[in-house]
């Protein structure tokens, strides 16, 4: 009997179990779908399981792997795709605002550039 620890939890396999099904285990150590007495429950009855209940159970949890696998995918491209769409937002958000300022400034200026002529005809007459 061996002992292989997994995310802190100790588990009790059959040597000839971990001989024969290396990649059963691999599959019930990472799954979802388990919780960790689950997980043992598994370990425990494999020796007296058929081979096509073996099968099926690999089967089971390879293709719920899979699936997982197929999802994470999905979504990662679903996540970038509104990053970037937000990312336009943002960069349209701040391109407003600057063109504000911009326009806040012109605006200014242009109050200066009304008010000086007259400040200089002003300075002129004082002379």
């Amino acid at each position: 009997m061996a002992t292989i620890q997994n995310n802190g939890k100790t588990f009790n396999i059959s040597d000839e179990m971990q001989a024969k099904y290396p990649e059963l285990i691999k599959l019930i150590l990472n799954t979802e779908s388990m919780d960790d007495d689950e997980r043992q429950y598994w370990f425990d009855i494999m020796p007296s399981m058929t081979d096509s209940q073996i099968d099926r159970l690999f089967n089971i949890l390879e293709t719920e792997k899979k699936k997982l696998e197929d999802l994470e995918v999905k979504y990662q491209k679903e996540i970038k795709s509104l990053n970037e769409k937000h990312l336009i937002e943002w960069q349209e958000f701040q391109i407003k605002q600057n063109k504000q300022v911009i326009a806040k400034a012109k605006a200014e200026e242009q109050n200066e550039e009304q008010q000086n002529p007259d400040d200089v005809l002003k300075m002129l007459n004082d002379m």
